[in-house]
């Protein structure tokens, strides 16, 4: 049998340019999730690859990266012929995810739970100030945005990275209902329900209980998610009531 050569490996990236493209890569990321999350790109949106190669100056194989990433979080898809679309989203549909994210909740408070420094309360102070602040702007994006940078905080609880991973893949793929249903359910009515929230995971925060930050998230997502449901079903018998002869 001939021997194969022996083929030398080619060089490697060096570290600090794998690291540049992975930073790079996870900026893209969170800016295209950010952007379907605020609905600035809307349901039923087509992205661009073009488009999206040329804003980040990027070639399309890392982009590709970032669209299958977003494609597997459930907030696009590929149609055939078509293209790369922003998928809709539906608080029915959704009821497994709630429903999950509601069992895992109290596991941050009790896996590999990292006690809070005096800096980590001190940002869950300032995002309750900022709350009160665009309280009386009105401003629903604002909300959503300050929402989700209060996820991140609780995700942080954990040092459990899988769970870490899952809670906030999870509440990536819901986020977006909040701000789409806002104008049913009241965005004053929201804040005051956000802003509890806060309050009662700052006050456990406060004395080391984490287990109990566990049980409030638990209790705030179940919440939200009923306010959403209900709303969602009495839009539907609205909407009935109005096609009938």
């Amino acid at each position: 049998m001939t021997a194969l050569p022996d083929i030398a490996p080619g060089p490697a990236a060096p570290v600090a340019e794998r690291s540049t493209a992975r930073a790079r890569s996870e900026r893209i990321y969170q800016t295209l999730r950010d952007r379907i999350c605020l609905l600035d790109y809307p349901p039923g949106a087509r992205l661009s690859e073009e488009l999206l190669a040329a804003e980040f100056a990027i070639s399309r194989t890392p982009l590709r990266k970032v669209l299958a990433r977003l494609e597997a979080e459930g907030l696009i898809g590929s149609v055939h012929g078509v293209g790369t679309l922003v998928t809709d989203v539906d608080v029915e549909e959704l009821a497994q995810v709630y429903r999950l994210r509601m069992e895992l909740a109290p596991l941050v408070g009790k896996l590999d739970p990292i006690p809070r420094t005096a800096a980590d309360l001190d940002r869950i102070r300032a995002m309750i100030a900022e709350c009160d602040a665009i309280a009386v702007a009105g401003d629903a994006r604002a909300f959503l945005r300050l929402n989700m940078a209060f996820v991140q905080e609780l995700n942080q609880l954990t040092g459990n990275l899988a769970l870490r991973e899952i809670c906030e893949r999870l509440y990536i793929q819901v986020a977006r209902v909040v701000l789409k249903m806002m104008p049913e359910l009241g965005l004053a009515a929201e804040f005051r329900a956000f802003r509890q929230e806060m309050v009662e995971v700052l006050a456990a925060a406060e004395i080391g209980d984490w287990d109990a930050i566990g049980h409030i998230r638990r209790a705030h997502i179940s919440m939200s998610f009923t306010r959403m449901l209900e709303n969602a079903r009495a839009r539907a018998r609205s909407e009935g009531a109005d096609a009938e002869p």
